[in-house]
């Protein structure tokens, strides 16, 4: 029985080598033919997956070749989507395009996937004829694995939730120059070391507003520093990123008729791959501690509920801790002192793989493993 060709592209960037990664792991390149595509390297070799000889790289905007793919998975970002998708459709294709890019996650012909969290919303749709299975927005989808139990129970009022974002959220080249703004002031407080604290902290403050550091990609400094302001600026004073909040956590949760209210302030700080946020939560209703934690770490499998202890806290509910895990750690559970109600969470996991890879690895062997599925209307 011949196995299904499913195409890649995008493959070489950040979040596409963490899908390959993640494929290889789990054994899902045993299940297809893969096919690469390339924008730039037509004809040159694809990669090894570990399956044998492939054949060369096809090229990525050849709608006909693309076409006889019942599968693509793309990587490729949103300017590709728009320039390639709608000419794909027009020629009648009717295969399934799962992809990591904002473009089309907010219309109405596509699906946000998380699995652990709305594997039912997922199936109603491709169930009703949608083909566009699109990964969510990084702290909206890590945002869902840590608390989507409360959701799930029907439990969440509001949530507000404070952001601490890492710089991979913003590209490879934005990482990368975060650590040149690391080595820059590095370089220039180390016969200061040794000295007086103030004269160091004046030289560090002196070099992030001289225009040494380099700022290409983030506009600012952020090595020492963040930024209080991620994506453009929408109404109301919100940021996009901020917006996304309300909108893809209602639609991923198939809630968009009732929303739920999601807003709070997206910030990117210093580190490198993994998201933070702080969450206020007011409930519907009064429940014991010991059950809103019991909800939490029952949701999904990959929830680790820290005990709100310092010890414990400093050491597994961190960037250091998560970064490159499958992991969602959720700690700093508590009740305020705003009334019974009110929740305090703060949580931590990968951006690159449950914000990003993940979701289009599992959906894929979903549709893999479900052949009725693949082929409802």
């Amino acid at each position: 029985m011949s196995k299904p060709a499913v195409g890649f592209v995008g493959w070489r960037g950040m979040v596409g080598s963490v899908l390959l990664g993640r494929m290889k792991e789990e054994g899902d390149f045993a299940l297809i033919s893969p096919v690469f595509f390339s924008t730039s390297q037509v004809g040159q070799a694809s990669p090894d997956v570990g399956v044998g000889a492939l054949p060369p790289l096809k090229d990525a905007n050849d709608i006909a070749e693309l076409a006889k793919l019942p599968y693509i998975v793309t990587c490729q970002g949103g300017d590709y989507t728009k320039a390639v998708l709608p000419k794909l459709r027009a020629s009648g294709w009717s295969g399934f395009w799962i992809d990591a890019a904002s473009a089309k996650r907010m219309d109405s012909d596509s699906v946000i996937i998380l699995d652990p969290v709305n594997k039912d919303v997922i199936v109603k749709a491709i169930q009703s004829g949608v083909r566009n299975l699109i990964g969510g927005n990084c702290t909206v989808s890590l945002m869902l694995m840590a608390i989507g139990g409360l959701f799930e129970k029907g439990l969440v009022e509001w949530v507000s939730s404070m952001t601490y974002q890492a710089a991979s959220g913003a590209g490879a080249a934005n990482m990368k120059e975060l650590v040149r703004q690391m080595g820059v002031l590095a370089g220039s407080a180390q016969s200061l070391l040794e000295g007086d604290v103030l004269a160091l902290d004046a030289r560090l403050s002196q070099t992030l507003r001289s225009g040494e550091v380099p700022t290409q990609n983030f506009g600012v400094p952020l090595a020492g520093s963040l930024i209080p302001w991620i994506d453009v600026e929408v109404a109301a004073g919100q940021s996009r990123e901020e917006w996304k909040g309300m909108a893809e956590c209602n639609k991923i949760l198939g809630t968009a008729s009732k929303p739920i209210p999601v807003d709070g302030t997206c910030v990117r700080i210093g580190a490198m791959r993994c998201h933070s946020q702080g969450l206020t939560i007011k409930l519907k209703q009064d429940l014991p501690l010991a059950d809103i934690e019991r909800i939490i770490a029952g949701s999904n499998a990959w929830v680790k509920v820290v005990p709100n202890v310092k010890a414990e806290s400093v050491k597994e509910l961190t960037p250091v801790a998560v970064s490159g895990k499958l992991d969602v750690a959720v700690g700093r559970i508590r009740k305020m002192q705003m009334g019974p109600q009110y929740l305090n969470v703060f949580t931590v996991g990968d951006q690159l793989l449950w914000g990003a890879a993940e979701p289009l690895r599992r959906v894929l062997r979903l549709l893999l493993e479900d052949p009725q599925l693949s082929s409802a209307k």
